[in-house]
């Protein structure tokens, strides 16, 4: 083949195997297109190998994964070090390290969400309705497999866990391909995968890591959509775009996480102060943190200055139309680019707006479709954002950080999707499939 895979150095300890070190260099590519044709070829096969296998087997590995984890959480954490240390070294920003680094904890909190997607139902042979025709024929339709899933993704490595556990519990096979700056993290996590499919005798090829950072390989594997069944993306618009613009297959994507909080005029103080911050600050680099907040001038002209302190005191640089400057110190003038802008930061735009019918005018202006929040304490108010808001997911009295598939009560997610076919919001294991029809008959004949 002109290539080879490398190895994990691993004693053994019957069936399972734990290792004494992670050590998986990077494969040198002598033929990126080869390759490329090898991985898709092999996850083709997997998924037809994967889609009949019970829940039962799946849900059993996805236990061995859990524990993996959870054994060898000192050896990952060593690896995302490498990681996190070229990261500083090439100026990541804060909020993105944030994202790239794995903690014992965070590990942990991997392991459990693993351990919630055991308990989901299986999608895969879902009956999702059935009819008795006229003729006597049954006819039902019924979940099945995407099939094969390339999954392009930056930063995260937990989402490398993430996507693996997900896919393989809806039938499906995956290709991973995470950036270049977690690459020594996704490496001791496909690690953990790889043994654990072993041990529990599953497909080998069902997972895969693009063991390579070389760009190329992307734009081959795109270009594969006679193997490969849909490409979802997560990451930055300029990944997002080049996938969008590549691909011979379908895509779930979305572009920007241009998220909103709008303080109606009837909101509680309180709720709104303890609503922003969180949907700001929790963890500003993801695509779930709110990036602009607007306001009722009657709700500005109570509390804007308290929420203001509230939220540089947790360190937000506030970009601020000209009256909600004047109403606060130390605020920047904001630009109309300002409100088109996905900062993944501790940056924060502002804008105070005469009524709730402006607030929702500015969020179809600038806003991405993803999630947007209202806290109000007036019916009538939530009830015309529910209804005038077109967005993924929107939220009433509540943080945007719960758009998310572990908040909702789907387990993880692969990405959440701004589109609207197939699927929108955060994809889950019925997001990941399908379904075809099934025809029960007798030997009716057509006339």
């Amino acid at each position: 083949m002109g290539l080879s895979r490398p190895e994990c150095k691993h004693v053994s300890t019957g069936l399972k195997t734990r290792p004494t070190e992670i050590h998986c260099p990077v494969t040198t590519m002598t033929n990126p297109l080869q390759y490329s044709q090898t991985l898709a070829q092999n996850a083709r096969s997997a998924a037809s190998a994967l889609a009949p296998i019970a829940a039962g087997r799946k849900n059993a590995w996805l236990q061995r994964v859990a524990n993996a984890l959870r054994e060898d959480s000192a050896a990952i954490v060593t690896e995302n070090a490498k990681d996190l240390a070229a990261g500083t070294q090439s100026g990541l920003s804060g909020a993105m390290l944030d994202r790239l680094k794995l903690t014992p904890d965070r590990i942990e909190s991997l392991a459990k969400a693993v351990e919630y997607i055991i308990v989901l139902p299986d999608p895969v042979g879902e009956v999702i309705e059935g009819q008795r025709r006229p003729n006597g024929l049954f006819v039902s339709r019924v979940r099945v497999p995407l099939g094969v899933v390339f999954f392009i993704y930056e930063s995260r490595p937990n989402v490398t866990i993430d996507a693996a556990a997900l896919c393989v519990k809806s039938g499906n096979a995956v290709i991973l391909r995470g950036g270049s700056e977690a690459i020594h993290s996704n490496r001791a996590l496909q690690a953990v995968i790889a043994r654990t499919l072993v041990a529990e005798g599953l497909p080998t090829h069902a997972v895969q890591l693009v063991e390579s950072t070389d760009r190329e390989i992307v734009g081959h594997l795109l270009s594969m959509g006679n193997l490969i069944d849909v490409t979802i993306p997560r990451g930055g618009k300029s990944l997002i775009e080049r996938v969008a613009r590549e691909a011979t297959m379908p895509v779930i994507k979305h572009f920007d996480g241009i998220c909103h909080v709008y303080v109606d005029a009837s909101a509680d103080e309180q709720m709104a102060i303890d609503i922003t911050i969180n949907s700001k600050c929790h963890r500003p680099g993801v695509c779930n943190a709110a990036e602009t907040l607007l306001i009722h001038r009657n709700a500005a002209l109570k509390f804007w200055p308290r929420l203001a302190a509230e939220l540089q005191t947790k360190g937000v640089e506030l970009r601020c139309c000209p009256p909600s400057l004047e109403l606060i110190s130390n605020g920047k003038p904001a630009t109309d680019a300002d409100y088109a802008t996905e900062h993944l930061d501790l940056i924060m735009s502002v804008r105070i707006v005469d009524s709730i019918k402006q607030a929702i005018e500015h969020i179809r202006h600038y806003g991405s479709a993803h999630t947007d929040a209202i806290v109000t304490n007036c019916v009538a108010a939530s009830m015309q954002f529910e209804a005038e808001v077109d967005s993924a997911a929107v939220v009433i009295n509540a943080s945007t950080r719960f758009n998310d598939g572990g908040e909702l009560g789907m387990g993880a997610e692969i990405g959440i999707s701004t589109d609207r076919f197939h699927a929108r919001g955060p994809c889950g294991l019925r997001e990941l499939t399908s379904y075809k029809f099934i025809v029960r008959g007798e030997g009716q004949t057509r006339s």
